[in-house]
């Protein structure tokens, strides 16, 4: 067990936690642009997949980095309960972390519209699978749902630490200063 949390684990926790929140926020409103503006819902469309992208290496570089070097202990004075619920909701957080942004891509891939995904707006990344207006119909909803549920066990997760902060344990601190 790890005393504290790496700089590097630090700076990854707030950095995915930063581009969920534009991710999301950015899937509302690339959807609200009508088509008369084109490019514009274009390059949201791109920028939405490249921070999905973005944010699945993150989860998996967190998980390699939390695998080699492992977590701070729990503190003492947690109960049992807590203890369970803090890691359900952190292995809650990490399925989510890597299945919306794969949900996400398998979207594009089956869009209709055969859109190519562009990352940072210039590499293309290939769909494993055609366009499919069936499986679309149905990814795009299930995407939809899962990053609600990411964004809101999220901020489950957010308050939880806040919680902690206001009875004087250390757990908001450790992950913002080390």
């Amino acid at each position: 067990m790890a005393d504290g949390w790496s700089r590097a684990q630090r700076r990854l926790h707030w950095t995915t936690a930063w581009l969920v929140a534009a991710g999301f926020a950015l899937g509302w409103i690339m959807v609200a642009v009508p088509l008369r503006d084109l490019l514009t819902k274009f390059l949201l469309f791109q920028l939405h997949k490249t921070i999905g992208l973005i944010v699945l290496a993150f989860a998996l570089w967190r998980l390699a980095m939390r695998a080699r070097r492992g977590r701070p202990a729990t503190d003492a004075d947690l109960t049992g309960r807590e203890r369970r619920a803090a890691a359900a909701g952190h292995a809650a957080l990490y399925a989510l972390l890597l299945i919306v942004p794969a949900l996400g891509y398998l979207t594009a891939s089956t869009a209709p519209a055969g859109v190519p995904t562009l990352f940072l707006g210039v590499i293309p990344i290939p769909g494993i699978v055609g366009p499919n207006p069936a499986w679309y119909a149905v990814l795009r909803v299930v995407h939809r749902w899962a990053a609600v549920a990411l964004v809101a066990l999220a901020a489950g997760h957010a308050l939880a630490a806040l919680r902690h902060h206001r009875r004087g344990r250390a757990v908001l601190l450790r992950m913002w200063r080390g």
